[in-house]
């Protein structure tokens, strides 16, 4: 499934309305959101959150020194299972003895970062993550169909792949679904207009670079910015968005700032990350 999004000429649409897991894009969204309270005043990239020694920025960059869950065999064993989702106490309890391994500053991808994010921005904001998102991001960019999956029932009109059942919460970060359209025209529109001041968004997308995307990824620079992976493809495509996947599917979603300013998001289910990533850059490269 793939849809791509091309000022002046023709969409190119294949199931774009199907409902998908959108996995670790939500992550983008996640950071836009927090973006925006940082826009109003009300979130300090710099300052560290209460209690805590990292800073919001180096959460949203995956540098805050903390590990990720994705690591724990008992996890994917657990999920594999189809059991519902630990307690977030229980979570952060198993993953915590691996934060010792992981030197603040430096890269180190983690999902824990991105559920202190949610935690930090529905304390300040008194609202879900799910009504926070769509009243500060999908309702000002205007695509409202977007929403936050928090049951097993939630996933019901979902695209899952070879899942039978799958317990939304082991997202701890928030698990964002809704059709490929939405999740070009989110990230389309993000980039394109001026929800974010143009210097705030323009330090979303400076990334720092990653020495290692992962084995099979078509990357020649790969970097992560505020919540989006960014850098140039292997084909010489510059592009800011986000990979994700999950069991069954994996989804990436990018924003070619310098090739007629095109947004391309691609689904599939059962495919290596890579390779979705390929599918998409090519998309990306087309006139």
């Amino acid at each position: 499934m793939k849809h791509v999004i091309r000022p002046g000429s023709a969409d190119v649409c294949d199931d774009a309305d199907v409902v998908v897991p959108w996995w670790s894009f939500t992550k983008t969204l996640i950071a836009a959101t927090a973006l925006t309270m940082v826009r109003d005043h009300q979130l300090a990239l710099d300052e560290s959150l209460p209690g805590q020694t990292f800073t919001l920025r180096q959460l949203l960059q995956h540098r805050a020194g903390l590990a990720d869950y994705g690591s724990l065999p008992a996890y994917h064993a657990a999920v594999a299972a189809g059991e519902d989702a630990w307690p977030v106490d229980r979570l952060l309890h198993s993953v915590s003895a691996l934060h010792a391994g992981i030197e603040p500053g430096h890269f180190a991808y983690s999902n824990v970062g991105y559920l202190l994010v949610r935690q930090h921005l529905e304390q300040m904001s008194g609202l879900t993550l799910d009504v926070v998102m769509r009243r500060r991001l999908f309702e000002p960019l205007g695509v409202v169909g977007p929403r936050i999956a928090s049951q097993r029932s939630d996933l019901a009109d979902v695209r899952m792949g070879d899942v039978q059942s799958y317990d939304p919460r082991w997202v701890y970060h928030g698990l964002a679904v809704g059709t490929l359209r939405d999740a070009a025209m989110l990230l389309h529109r993000l980039m394109t207009t001026d929800l974010l001041p143009a210097a705030l968004r323009n330090q979303m997308c400076d990334g720092l670079a990653v020495s290692d995307p992962g084995t099979g990824r078509p990357w020649r620079r790969a970097a992560y910015g505020l919540g989006v992976m960014t850098g140039t493809a292997v084909n010489g495509l510059r592009v800011v968005g986000h990979t994700g996947g999950g069991p069954g599917s994996g989804i990436a979603v990018y924003h070619c700032p310098e090739h007629a300013q095109a947004t391309v998001a691609v689904f599939a289910t059962g495919g290596a990350a890579g390779n979705i990533e390929a599918d998409a850059f090519k998309l990306g490269l087309q006139r």
